[in-house]
């Protein structure tokens, strides 16, 4: 009779010979991807795209019905293979709004692996300017979330870049609270506008007499409080906690349970069409009567689906707005092209801010 030792000493024989095939698959993988990487650089092309990266998950998920391995899972493996492909075809670089453990770090390795370069830096208009001088290939920024609203201050950048959108992130949100103090000695909460905003809820009904102070990220949140440990808490992500090494004191504290964040990936490309795209784009109004009202006619007489529209002042003159909106379609698409047209006739400028694929979720903590 066979032993539950010699069974199992038979299945890890299997499993070996599988991860011999895998490795051996892997290599062959990624001595084609060298191939492809000679020929891009021989012809200037982008090492990242954008719309083949969106074919090549779709295809995975394809090929995986009815498989063993989740999606999720199977997304988080190749994300990793892909990035090390990427790596080899030529070394790019991604700026994203610091420090390390904020959760546009966390988007940022979401979207690119651990084997691109990242350089942290302090402020949105910072990741731009990275990208726009060429010094970085990419910058991540978050420009909404699905209950706070938009980051303004990405949409005020937007308006004067040279670059352009060229991907999206969607990441699900858990926040955490961290500290080394009991909760009932905390005395102050730090961490972002937007992310206090997220979880008004519990911390009115848990820490109603803490004064909650606005830091410009959550993992400068964190470090302060590394660093004055003395009745002070952070909200931040659990990798934040691990890095700034402090205790975590109550897990998933955000109000909505479902708590996203857009991100979006600026670059100097412009993706191809892929079929399941989104445009962004940005015009400016006058203020005057029926002002807003001519300007989205074109958009319902061309049955084109608005996932977003916000305003902000345009700092050039008193009483013009700048309104963004993102799409569902790509710019040379009929109905998308023929709204952009109509839409010139009634603002006082129109601009395109990319077109790009539409994004899946991504989930954190």
């Amino acid at each position: 009779m066979t032993s539950p030792s010699d069974i199992l000493g038979e299945l890890r024989e299997k499993i070996d010979t599988v991860d011999a095939d895998i490795i051996r698959l892997l290599n062959e993988r990624f001595a084609i991807v060298h191939e492809v990487g000679k020929v891009k650089r021989s012809t200037g092309e982008c090492i990242y795209v954008p719309e083949r990266e969106k074919k090549v998950f779709e295809h995975l998920q394809t090929l995986n019905q009815g498989g063993r391995i989740p999606n999720d899972i199977l997304v988080a493996i190749y994300r990793e293979i892909m990035s090390g492909a990427i790596s080899i075809e030529k070394p790019i670089s991604v700026a994203f709004l610091g420090p390390q453990a904020s959760y546009s770090h966390l988007a940022a390795t979401t979207k690119f692996g651990r084997s691109v370069s990242y350089v942290e830096k302090h402020s949105i208009i910072d990741v731009f300017t990275e990208v726009e001088t060429g010094r970085v290939n990419y910058g991540c920024v978050p420009v909404e979330n699905s209950s706070e609203g938009v980051v303004n201050s990405t949409l005020d950048t937007l308006i004067g870049t040279s670059s352009k959108i060229c991907a999206e992130i969607n990441l699900k949100i858990h926040h955490n609270l961290m500290g080394f103090a009991d909760l009932s000695k905390i005395e102050a909460v730090y961490s972002h506008p937007q992310v206090f905003g997220q979880c008004r809820q519990w911390l009115n009904t848990n820490l109603p007499n803490a004064e909650l102070i606005e830091m410009a990220s959550t993992s400068l949140a964190a470090t302060y409080v590394a660093e004055h440990r003395e009745n002070t808490a952070a909200v931040a992500s659990s990798l934040a906690s691990e890095l700034y090494e402090i205790p975590v004191l109550q897990t998933g504290i955000e109000d909505c349970g479902d708590n996203t964040t857009r991100f979006y990936v600026i670059g100097n490309q412009s993706p191809q069409r892929t079929g399941d795209d989104k445009t962004s784009i940005c015009f400016g109004l006058r203020d005057r009567v029926g002002a807003l009202y001519d300007a989205l006619m074109p958009f319902r007489a061309n049955q084109v689906t608005l996932t977003m529209i916000e305003s902000r002042p345009s700092r050039r003159r008193n009483w013009e707005y700048v309104f963004f909106a993102d799409v569902l379609g790509y710019v040379t698409d009929p109905h998308i092209a023929q709204t952009l047209v109509s839409l010139k006739s009634s603002c006082l400028f129109v601009r395109e801010l990319g077109s790009y694929p539409c994004s899946v979720n991504y989930g954190t903590k």
